[in-house]
């Protein structure tokens, strides 16, 4: 029975998305709230904010959670926690909203991105998220001050490198919150791991309509959340070591994208055949990387937005497994 009812919150945070994503859909292509995508020939026109039908079923899973164990189960626990992640994740959402109405090429600055994803800390800062020990060395009170908001801003702004294509965003979510589900639960806090699948199950609904060809985009309304829901697992888990291995493309692409000052942007040069080209002679991000492999490696030196896609999940997949070797066996 406590399974069936745990499932239940799963699957509503899938249906929930399921459901408004078409709504969101129409809605946002009425409004104009669209986004060229650039790697099709006619840049067709697609809805943008796909996160906010995301967390809309994020939302509503984990609010039946609570009632769950508020109602049938008569316990309170980790509710604060929850709450906390809660108006974390909607501080992050508002922000993404912010930068998708106003559009990527005009939306904030990076100084005032960072400025504003600072408010989305305060819910983790002010229950004392986490523990102070890290790597063997007690912070104290430096841990909820300072460490907490790097984490979370570091991971909100960094999922937002990693992006572009066809259903390259929601996919690498569902990885990484999967794996971060299995990790917490091992690690005796099911309760996390309830929340992390209830973000995978929306993510899952969102990656039909986002997967090559897209319906829809995901914007920062999606990568701020999740960026920031994997930064609270790792705190209220305690298993930063872990997430932040499952972490490593995201390093890796923010180093590459510095190397351009963060100006040269993911996206490649497109033929008429809808093949991909390397949009610089140097490499600027992971995407670009995988275009230049896969060239190598093809026999038809044909590269698609697919390809890259898969290839991308694939080194995800292989941090991972290797994560849960070095950290878990």
């Amino acid at each position: 029975m406590v399974e069936i009812l745990l499932l239940a919150t799963i699957l509503i945070s899938f249906f929930c998305a399921l459901f408004i994503i078409p709504f969101w859909i129409r809605k946002a292509n009425q409004e104009n709230l669209v986004g060229k995508d650039m790697h099709k020939q006619d840049k067709k026109k697609i809805a943008e904010g796909g996160g906010v039908s995301v967390m809309f079923g994020f939302s509503i899973g984990v609010l039946l959670y609570i009632a769950i164990n508020t109602f049938y189960f008569k316990r309170s626990e980790f509710l604060s926690s929850i709450f906390a992640i809660l108006t974390t994740l909607f501080i992050a959402t508002m922000l993404g909203s912010i930068d998708d109405l106003l559009g990527w090429k005009k939306g904030l600055s990076k100084s005032m991105r960072i400025v504003m994803m600072l408010f989305a800390a305060i819910p983790l800062m002010v229950i004392n998220a986490g523990e102070s020990i890290l790597f063997g060395i007690d912070f104290g009170l430096v841990y909820p001050l300072f460490l907490i908001p790097i984490g979370i801003v570091g991971a909100s702004t960094t999922f937002n490198f990693l992006a572009g294509y066809n259903g390259l965003e929601a996919s690498q979510g569902i990885l990484i919150l999967s794996a971060l589900s299995i990790v917490t639960f091992l690690t005796g806090n099911s309760w996390l791991s309830i929340i992390a699948l209830c973000m995978v199950a929306a993510l899952i609904a969102f990656y039909i309509f986002n997967k090559y060809p897209a319906k829809i985009f995901p914007g920062d309304t999606l990568t701020y959340p999740v960026g920031a829901l994997i930064a609270v697992i790792a705190i209220l888990g305690n298993i930063e070591k872990i997430a932040l291995f499952f972490f490593i493309p995201y390093i890796l692409e923010t180093i590459l994208k510095l190397r351009g000052w963060l100006r040269k942007e993911s996206f490649a040069k497109l033929n008429k055949d809808r093949s991909l080209e390397m949009p610089y002679e140097k490499i600027y991000g992971l995407e670009h990387l995988a275009i230049k492999l896969l060239k190598k490696i093809k026999p038809s030196k044909k590269v698609y937005e697919t390809d890259v896609v898969y290839l991308i999940n694939g080194f995800q997949i292989m941090i991972i497994l290797l994560g849960f070797w070095i950290f878990m066996v």
